[in-house]
C-alpha cells in the first residue's frame, strides 16, 4: 500500500509465547485465508508477560515458515531487535525470507527494550542513548548490505521502525523508514497520543527535507482497543495491527476486518 493512499489496511500480530507451533501455524494460515493485509510476530527470546519459563519461539525461524505457508498477506517482525544479530546477517536473513514469501516481507526494526532477554543471552544492554546510537548504525548497515546482496529482495522490502521517542527515534523514522509503528498499550488516551506523535513525525520529516506522505503511519492495538480503530484511522493511521495472544481468537480479527470494510477499504495487500 503506498503510504499516501487514504485507505485502511489491517493485520494481526501473533504472539510466539505460551503457545505450540501447531497453534501458531494454524493461526497464520487461517488469518491469511480470512483476508488480513498483514501477519506479524515479535522478536524476543523469552516470554515478556505471563510465566517467564513458558514456551517461546524465535522470530526469524517462524517467519521463514510463515513465508511459505501464507500467500497473500505481507509478513514481518513487529519488530526485530537490531542488537540481537549482526546487521549484515540480519539483512541477508530478511532478503532470504522476502524471496521465500514472493516479495511480501516488511522489515520491522527496533532498538530493543527487554533487558532480561539480553542478560539471559549474554547480549549487552547499554543505556538508552547508546542503544539508539547502535540502532542508527545498524539501520545503515542493513541498508548497505541489502544493496549488495545477489539476488536482492524479491519485493519492495519496506523498512518499518517502531517506537515513540520524540527526538531520536522519530528523527530516524523521518530519515530512514517507509513505515512507522506505534503501540500505545499504556496510554490513557491512545488516539490523542498517536495524533500528537504523528504531528511530531510530520515536523521531523519537514526538518530533514522529506515529504511526510512518504512514511506510512501504523498502529498496533490490543483486543480491548478495537473500538478505537476508527479514531486511529481519522488520526492518520493507514494500517492497524491487532496484537493477539494464544489461543488466537480469530473472531477478534474478523471484527477488525469488519471495521476495514465499514471504512470503505476492501481487501488488498500492503506494499
Amino acid at each position: 500500500m503506498p503510504p499516501h493512499e487514504n485507505t485502511l489496511r489491517v493485520g494481526v500480530q501473533l504472539h510466539p509465547q505460551h503457545t505450540e507451533l501447531d497453534q501458531l501455524r494454524t493461526a497464520w494460515r487461517e488469518a491469511d485465508a480470512l483476508g488480513v493485509d498483514s501477519i506479524w510476530t515479535w522478536d524476543h527470546f523469552l516470554p515478556h508477560h505471563g510465566d517467564p519459563a513458558g514456551n517461546h519461539f524465535e522470530c526469524w525461524s517462524l517467519l521463514s515458515a510463515m513465508a511459505v505457508e501464507t500467500s497473500r498477506a505481507t509478513i514481518g517482525p513487529l519488530v526485530s531487535c537490531t542488537a540481537f544479530r549482526n546487521p549484515h546477517v540480519l539483512a541477508d536473513m530478511a532478503r532470504t525470507v522476502d524471496q521465500l514469501s514472493g516479495g511480501r516481507l516488511v522489515l520491522g526494526l527496533g532498538a530493543g527494550w527487554f533487558e532480561a532477554e539480553h542478560t539471559e543471552y549474554g547480549i549487552p544492554f547499554p543505556g538508552p542513548a547508546e542503544r539508539v546510537d547502535a540502532f542508527a548504525a545498524a539501520i545503515a548497515a542493513v541498508k548497505e548490505r541489502l544493496g549488495k546482496l545477489n539476488p536482492g529482495p524479491a519485493g519492495p522490502l519496506p523498512l518499518l521502525i517502531g517506537g515513540a521517542g520524540r527526538r531520536r527515534t522519530l528523527e530516524l523514522v523521518a530519515r530512514e523508514a517507509d513505515w512507522w509503528n506505534w503501540y500505545g498499550w499504556a496510554s490513557e488516551d491512545p488516539v490523542a497520543d498517536f495524533r500528537e506523535l504523528n504531528g511530531v513525525l510530520d515536523q521531523w520529516c519537514e526538518r530533514v527535507g522529506r515529504d511526510p506522505g512518504e512514511v506510512a503511519r501504523t498502529v498496533m492495538v490490543n483486543p480491548d482497543q478495537l473500538p478505537l480503530v476508527e479514531g486511529f484511522a481519522e488520526a492518520g493511521a493507514v494500517h492497524v495491527v491487532l496484537s493477539l495472544a494464544a489461543p488466537y481468537d480469530l473472531r477478534q480479527v474478523e471484527e477488525l476486518l469488519k471495521v476495514r470494510e465499514a471504512l470503505g477499504s476492501g481487501p488488498g495487500r500492503a506494499s
